[in-house]
């Protein structure tokens, strides 16, 4: 009897591995004589080559510009009204650091002074396209407004110094705005102003 068992144990065991090659060799495979030879030189002759990185232009065709042209627009109209009337912090995000603290500066004298900027914006008459350009991952571009403004300085008596409160005045201005193409944030900064 105890022999009887010893060779049931051995034949489920046979039967075990038998099964385990054959899950194997269907996962594995087997070799079938048709497999390329891999030299031996392979391993010292691989080289890692690092990716050519090309420069990333920034698709500014006329669709975007007449995006942009608009946007630019109201920035200008909301820029100039908020510097008349000394309210610089509404306008922070759209200026860049060097040009909020140069209109800050401007107030801040005005305000020392005690003079008064009475501006009524009449509207754009043009707003064009100057020119653009990419530096890395900043787009620049430079646009001419042609706008009528009624403006004038008044001091703390109400008299005026320079301007006129009943004449239009025909201004021609050249702002260049720019942006990181990389950034999440869609705004354009205004960076330098031309008169």
């Amino acid at each position: 009897m105890n022999y009887s068992f010893e060779y049931i144990d051995i034949i489920l065991l046979a039967m075990i591995a038998g099964f385990i090659f054959l899950r194997l060799r269907g996962i594995l495979g087997k070799k079938t004589g048709h497999e390329e030879d891999v030299p031996s030189s392979f391993s010292n002759n691989f080289e890692f080559k690092k990716p050519v990185v090309k420069k990333e232009i920034y698709e500014f065709d006329e669709n975007a510009k007449k995006e942009f042209l608009k946007g630019a627009q109201i920035a200008y109209e909301t820029i100039i009204i908020s510097f008349a009337n000394g309210k610089i912090s509404e306008i922070k995000t759209l200026l860049n650091k060097d040009v909020y603290n140069s209109f800050n500066e401007a107030i801040k004298e005005r305000s020392t002074k005690q003079l008064k900027n009475e501006t009524t914006f009449i509207g754009i008459n043009s707003a064009e396209i100057k020119d653009h350009n990419q530096n890395k991952d900043l787009l620049e571009v430079s646009v001419n407004f042609i706008s009528e403004i009624i403006t004038c300085i008044k001091d703390k008596e109400n008299k005026i110094i320079s301007g006129d409160p009943h004449k239009i005045k025909r201004v021609n201005d050249t702002w260049k705005f720019s942006r990181n193409i990389r950034s999440q944030n869609p705004n354009w900064q205004l960076i330098k102003t031309e008169v």
